[in-house]
């Protein structure tokens, strides 16, 4: 009998656990080692005194592309996933008192923008047509597929695609084709923050980020968005992968061809037929390929800002907080300039809210609330380190001073306790390379065939899931990532594309 063919996982986020189960569903013996004492990664929970946080992601989006990672793994997501679509999906205020349901009710959103801005209703229908546009494009021609050359990325083909979707058009400049009021353009840009970028550097190809949310829907898991963690692993364990935490990497072997095993910082070597890397691209890189040549073009590169969050257990229900909050900063390009320019805290900073237990009252004790807080923020600088415990203090305040403009006066009597991660915490937990809670920017020049590959281009048998590699950031889009290494791994093992286990994404 054949010896199944072995692979190791490094790093148990969403992208290797979904890459350990499709290895696994495909005949191979799978090794994932983590860190950390349990699975997640950014994707994590802190439960304290009855609370319940999501660490990182909040949103549920992009239904479909879970749907398919489940079915891939031979499971409905349904069996697993009791999900519940969030409506209106945020809250929006500004700094004027001006407030802004987004919505899928075509209804609700008319009469607001109307009100705000006569013949915005309009502008809306259009914007919203091309976001359909740009998403299917985008998941069929160049999110949801591999490019094995400049070629294949820049064919001819696909060059008309390029201008179809915007690519070299920044994202605020193209929706003031829709919106001349700075609020709207507000509204309808600063969904870009979900991937770390600035909406006046992000491609105006993310207005698909728009279109998604009313049309597929923000969704949200009972049980937080950690269950699908819990599933995911789940999952793979029972097709057959094995986890080992706290077990830290400290270098993959290798005799510049191939890479041999993996030996952990206890000494242990495991060796495999393929190494899958999911922890941080450029970290990887750094420490545990040891390659200085690479990992300082990877340090050239643009990355995403950072955040500082705060996790506040407090012991009343604020039922002016709604599921998802977002307060945006009055001079909205200065904020942007602020974060990804000089790498630090706006002068007036926007920021989001996240209160789980208004869907899920299971997120806190009865009577009490959860509350998480993210301030956008500039990542770590070597060249101009940031004080921390400075801008920690001052996003504070901000958050609590315009809660108080909607009645949120108390708050600070009523907290429990507070949890507090900085870039720092980013980097330490994580190993976020400098401390940037998405990982390399999508600027044109990083984005498809421009993005670090997903295959090491010596090492053959060493492949990257996650964020820092194609096609980029989100859950949603590192669960691709995590199909097409998949695809890629098989490919290179020789195996046909219709033995593949895997269904077809849906768009």
């Amino acid at each position: 009998m054949a010896k199944k063919p072995s692979a190791i996982v490094i790093g148990a986020g969403i992208g290797g656990l979904a890459t350990a189960g499709r290895l696994a569903r495909n005949g191979y013996e799978v090794t994932v080692v983590e860190k950390n004492s349990h699975a997640g990664g950014r994707c994590d929970q802190i439960v304290k005194d009855g609370h319940r946080f999501d660490v990182g992601p909040s949103l549920f989006l992009m239904p479909q592309i879970f749907e398919e990672t489940y079915a891939a793994l031979g499971e409905k997501m349904s069996d697993h996933l009791d999900l519940r679509r969030i409506d209106p999906t945020y809250t929006v205020r500004f700094d004027d008192g001006t407030q802004l349901a987004l919505t899928a009710n075509i209804h609700a959103m008319q009469a607001q923008l109307e009100a705000l801005e006569p013949g915005a209703f309009g502008g809306f229908l259009r914007y919203l047509n091309e976001g359909y546009h740009h998403y299917h494009l985008s998941l069929e021609k160049f999110v949801g597929r591999n490019f094995y050359s400049y070629l294949d990325y820049f064919s001819l083909r696909n060059l008309p695609l390029l201008f179809k979707l915007k690519a070299l058009r920044k994202h605020y400049a193209n929706v003031g084709r829709y919106f001349n009021h700075p609020h709207l353009k507000a509204a309808f840009t600063f969904q870009n923050m979900y991937l770390g970028l600035s909406p006046y550097d992000a491609p105006a190809t993310y207005s698909l980020l728009q279109y998604t949310e009313l049309a597929d829907g923000v969704w949200f898991p009972l049980g937080g968005m950690y269950r699908i963690i819990e599933t995911l692993t789940t999952i793979a364990a029972k097709l057959g992968a094995r986890f080992v935490y706290n077990a830290p990497v400290e270098r993959i072997m290798h005799d510049g061809k191939r890479a041999s095993s993996v030996r952990l910082k206890d000494g242990r070597k495991l060796e495999a037929d393929v190494i899958v890397v999911n922890a941080d691209l450029p970290y990887a890189y750094r420490e545990l390929l040891k390659d200085e040549a690479e990992a300082k073009k990877l340090d050239r590169k643009k990355y995403t800002c950072s955040a500082i969050m705060f996790y506040w257990g407090v012991d009343k229900v604020y039922p002016q907080i709604q599921h998802h909050n977002v307060w945006l900063a009055g001079d909205y390009q200065a904020s942007f300039d602020r974060i990804f320019q000089d790498n630090t805290l706006p002068q007036e900073p926007s920021f989001y809210v996240h209160a789980p237990a208004r869907t899920d009252p299971a997120a806190a004790p009865a009577g009490q609330d959860t509350l998480m807080v993210l301030v956008p923020v500039g990542h770590l600088d070597e060249a101009r380190p940031q004080d921390w415990e400075a801008l920690k203090a001052k996003a504070r305040s901000t958050v609590l001073a315009r809660l108080k403009d909607i009645g949120v006066d108390d708050l600070e009597q009523h907290s429990k306790f507070e949890v507090c991660y900085t870039p720092r915490q980013w980097q330490s937990l994580y190993n976020l390379e400098k401390g940037a809670a998405f990982g390399l920017s999508h600027n044109f020049g990083q984005v498809g065939y421009l993005r670090p590959r997903n295959r090491h281009a010596q090492l053959h048998n060493v492949y990257f899931a996650g964020a820092s590699t194609h096609p980029g950031t989100g859950l949603p889009i590192v669960l691709l990532s995590a199909r097409l290494t998949t695809e890629r791994i098989l490919k290179d093992a020789g195996v046909p594309q219709m033995l593949y286990n895997r269904q077809p994404v849906a768009v």
